[in-house]
């Protein structure tokens, strides 16, 4: 019954979400854990698969984001949720991200994805939610596997660590 037994270096994130914004936190614990000898499994689900395409538009929305911030004059401009639901807005706070991202020095999501792949971050993408939005295998990054919620399931109880992002 060793199959059962806790890995207490292994980690398990559902990420759902693929936004720029939350297209981060995934990538970066998973690629920090891998880095510390974590054997890490990454469940890509519902909106969070629009990280995996080969082909990435991510933005930012103030839409439902009342907390977000960001650095301007000095200080630090609160983007009111509003803005969000102007044309053309969710295009200006994404161009803003990514330029802020660019001259801090951040690794895009791409780089981070690449990272993952070569750290062996065991990446699944949700075969079910592919279904549902008409994604082919063909739009995806290389290094995905597929499978359902059975899949995530196994590794999951195993896991030490099991978060959802």
């Amino acid at each position: 019954m060793t199959e059962n037994i806790i890995n207490p270096k292994s980690m398990s994130i559902i990420v759902t979400k693929g936004t720029l914004d939350w297209g981060y936190p995934p990538f970066i614990l998973a690629t920090t854990a891998a880095a510390m000898d974590v054997e890490v499994t990454m469940f890509f689900t519902f909106y969070g698969l629009a990280l995996l395409k080969k082909d990435l538009n991510l933005k930012v929305s103030t839409l439902g984001n009342p907390a977000m911030e960001m650095p301007m004059g000095g200080g630090h401009m609160q983007m009111p949720n509003l803005l969000g639901a102007l044309p053309g807005m969710t295009d200006l706070t994404s161009s803003m991200m990514k330029d802020m991202i660019k001259k801090k020095g951040v690794a895009s999501i791409e780089e981070l994805r690449e990272a993952a792949i070569l750290s062996d971050v065991r990446i699944i993408a949700c075969q079910m939610t592919m279904d549902l939005f008409e994604y082919k295998h063909e739009e995806m990054i290389d290094g995905v596997e597929y499978g359902g919620a059975a899949s995530y399931m196994e590794t999951a109880l195993k896991s030490h660590i099991n978060l959802y992002i």
